[in-house]
């Protein structure tokens, strides 16, 4: 039996995604192959915000695992859309890893470093608003791209692959802000000058963690679902990242936010207590809401219930009067 592997076809994607092929391989004792999958968001260009946020990564894998065109579909998982998709199930989150943001700037700089005026991209709405809230007086630039291109925009640092400078293209900004685990998994964090702590940029529900889907009924979690498949995908499922991610998505689902709200959260586990704190920003960076709380519900359930309250939180808050949370 040949488990087939659904992915996009970047080169981040094909790296973490071969990585957890090996490591199912290794755990099943079956063959694996890749199947590449062509997404919405690989073919059309633009803003992300306006192409309907991060799902559009993930609905042509979705439908490639109910035409059984593959058997598992890895994500990052905060490209998942908070809503279910019938007939499917996350079968398995595996241990997560940094899931702080970065700059990666010209000359080595640091975000207070960067001289007032200076250029730095990125795609992420998220991401825009917390670095608006920290300089004001940065001029923040919406990107698109895979990693190597947007690290390309930035002169000097390892990797690239040119020095000259082409506007909207190469060596044109400062700095750009990116995701330390898909750096990490690139091997590409020689171009960190500086990462993120979480008081200062809060990340994206579920970064750093990925996302392997399958059809409900190969899922571990489904009574009855023993087969070798299923067995492996338990094999890779680390509970503690999947009582951090619960709790994460939970805020987003309750303030029925959609991808591209600059809404940030970030949960782990300490002990006996699983700790979450959220953020809801205004996109210009003016108005920030910010709120923590802990529980001691080790379970899905209980992480769902924390990441409901903490949104409950945001709102007496404020967070919907400052952001538009039904950003898509």
């Amino acid at each position: 039996m040949t488990i087939r592997i659904g992915t996009r076809a970047s080169k981040l994607a094909l790296t973490q995604t071969q990585q957890t092929a090996d490591q199912l391989a290794a755990v099943g004792g079956f063959p694996v192959e890749l199947v590449h999958i062509k997404t919405e968001g690989d073919v059309r260009t633009g803003s992300l915000s306006q192409m309907g946020g991060t799902g559009v990564f993930v609905a042509a894998l979705r439908d490639a695992l109910l035409a059984e065109t593959c058997d598992v579909a890895v994500h990052s998982l905060k490209d998942l859309p908070t809503g279910a998709a019938v007939g499917l199930s996350i079968a398995a989150t595996p241990k997560r890893v940094d899931v702080r943001d970065v700059l990666c700037a010209r000359d080595g700089l640091t975000l207070a470093e960067l001289p007032g005026g200076a250029k730095v991209g990125t795609g992420s709405p998220r991401r825009a608003a917390q670095l608006r809230a920290a300089r004001p007086d940065i001029e923040v630039l919406d990107i698109r791209g895979n990693v190597d291109t947007r690290l390309g925009r930035v002169p000097g640092l390892p990797g690239n692959v040119t020095d000259q400078v082409v506007p909207g293209k190469s060596c044109d900004l400062d700095a750009v802000v990116l995701a330390a685990a898909g750096l990490e998994r690139m091997d590409r964090l020689d171009t960190v000058s500086e990462f993120f702590e979480t008081d200062v940029m809060l990340p994206a529900p579920g970064q750093g963690a990925l996302a392997i889907e399958c059809r409900t009924a190969d899922a571990p979690q489904v009574e009855g679902s023993n087969g070798v498949l299923a067995q492996a995908l338990a094999a890779l499922n680390d509970d503690d990242t999947r009582l951090a991610v619960t709790a994460e998505r939970a805020v987003l689902a309750r303030l029925e936010a959609g991808c591209a709200a600059p809404v940030g959260a970030y949960a782990f586990r300490k002990g006996s207590m699983l700790h979450l704190e959220a953020v809801v920003c205004a996109v210009d960076g003016t108005k920030t809401v910010r709120e923590k709380k802990a529980t001691d519900g080790l379970t899905e359930v209980g992480a769902t219930l924390l990441g409901i309250e903490v949104a409950e939180l945001l709102l007496a808050a404020g967070a919907a009067e400052i952001a538009d949370l039904a950003a898509s």
